[in-house]
């Protein structure tokens, strides 16, 4: 893989001829849209798990293991769809791709029966599995040189934008209207991106570097494939460090802090404003540090932030460390959608980055049951603290010695 830098690379591989394009800003706003509407779609099933149990006669664990069967497809939509995508074009199959998992979100409250809700989640999964490549490629490939790192990091805030919007339906749609308006909500998001797209054009990197065959698609995955298992193994530690510091923070605060639901609530709208915060920060100043040193700096943060985060005795404490330590992780995830597409082969910049997005996090999602069981044996602020050193500790290694590949020339 090429180690290069952007000091290192000729000017002239700085800009490309698409970046000027007409239009560009369609393009751009529907990939991040539809990003944002990825994860509301995911996380508003999360805010709902009780009345689904009810409505389908079933414990609230066999609901949540329904999440399970949608991670496990994501990466079978990654490559399906990012495979149309690096063959026909960026903006056909992103439109598919939206209406397809709106429509099974939509369809989810209205299933007959707990089996055919399953299928629904699965088919679901494939669809929002096959979103990230395709919407990352579009923007990397479609935003100005200079603004890559932002909107890298505004595309990543998308994900915690859309989790706070689920929160939001939470306690407006579903007062009024009932749960189930949470998953109809989505068809008139997904009408305004596929309405965007129309409108975008196709990027010329992907005119310049159109693969002959889906045949040739997959033979250029499999050329890369010690790029790909690098690229999947750093995925698959970030998972561990957004999963780590997320999925059980909220359980922790009940458990060790016996905090109503009203305050951990309120707790999670503050650490998620730093996520967002974070990952337009260290996106945008990962134009001019490199994006290693960026995923580094927002580690640090991380570090700093441990003690109050685990430790905190105090309400105030707790919300500063969750605000840094989500504003550091969040961080690091808004330097993935450029440094992958960076890195990615040019005739497979949706396949490749998708499948190793959606690879990394299917593989990290045990992190989150390896946490729940130091609980056990350290007691759960040492038991987050020592899983999120480690995992910390891995990534500044993966990083420091991995390639870089900022600035590079996306058309070439």
């Amino acid at each position: 893989m090429d180690k290069r830098s952007a000091a290192s690379e000729p000017k002239g591989e700085i800009r490309t001829p698409d970046r000027m394009q007409p239009r560009w800003g369609f393009a751009v706003s529907s990939g991040i849209l539809g990003w944002i509407l990825d994860a509301f779609t995911f996380f508003v099933l999360i805010f709902v798990v009780d009345a689904l149990a009810r409505k389908f006669h079933v414990d609230k664990s066999a609901i949540v293991w329904s999440i399970t069967i949608t991670l496990a497809t994501r990466p079978i939509g990654a490559l399906i769809l990012g495979s149309l995508a690096d063959r026909f074009g960026r903006r056909r199959p992103l439109i598919a791709c939206v209406l397809f998992f709106s429509v099974f979100t939509a369809l989810t409250p209205f299933a007959p029966n707990y089996t055919v809700f399953v299928i629904y989640r699965a088919l679901y999964g494939i669809g929002m599995g096959g979103y990230w490549g395709i919407g990352a490629s579009l923007v990397m490939e479609s935003s100005p040189p200079k603004w890559r790192g932002l909107f890298s990091g505004i595309m990543q805030a998308g994900y915690a934008l859309g989790y706070l919007l689920a929160a939001v339906a939470m306690r407006t749609i579903e007062p009024r209207f009932g749960w189930e308006w949470m998953f109809l909500a989505c068809l008139i998001v997904a009408g305004l991106v596929a309405f965007l797209t129309m409108f975008a054009p196709e990027p010329s990197a992907w005119k310049k570097n159109r693969p002959e065959s889906l045949g040739a698609v997959l033979r250029t995955l499999l050329r890369h494939k010690k790029d790909f298992a690098y690229l999947v193994l750093l995925m698959t530690v970030i998972t561990c460090l957004s999963h780590g510091t997320q999925d059980l923070y909220p359980d922790f605060l009940k458990s060790a802090h016996s905090f109503s639901s009203i305050v951990i609530s309120n707790l999670a709208v503050i650490y998620n404003l730093g996520a967002i915060l974070g990952a337009l920060v260290i996106g945008y100043f990962s134009e001019s540090l490199g994006r290693r040193y960026s995923i580094m700096v927002a580690l640090t943060i991380c570090v700093v932030a441990l003690p109050a985060w685990a430790f905190g005795s105090s309400l105030l404490v707790l919300a500063l460390g969750s605000f840094m330590m989500q504003f550091g992780v969040q961080g690091v995830f808004g330097v993935i959608p450029a440094h992958l597409n960076e890195l990615s082969p040019s005739s497979v910049r949706s396949l490749f980055p998708g499948v190793v997005y959606q690879l990394g996090m299917l593989f990290g999602a045990p992190s989150v049951g390896i946490e729940f069981a130091l609980r056990r044996r350290l007691g759960y602020s040492w038991a987050l603290t020592v899983f999120e050193i480690g995992t910390i500790a891995a990534l500044f290694f993966i990083c420091g010695f991995g390639p870089e590949r900022r600035g590079r020339d996306l058309a070439g």
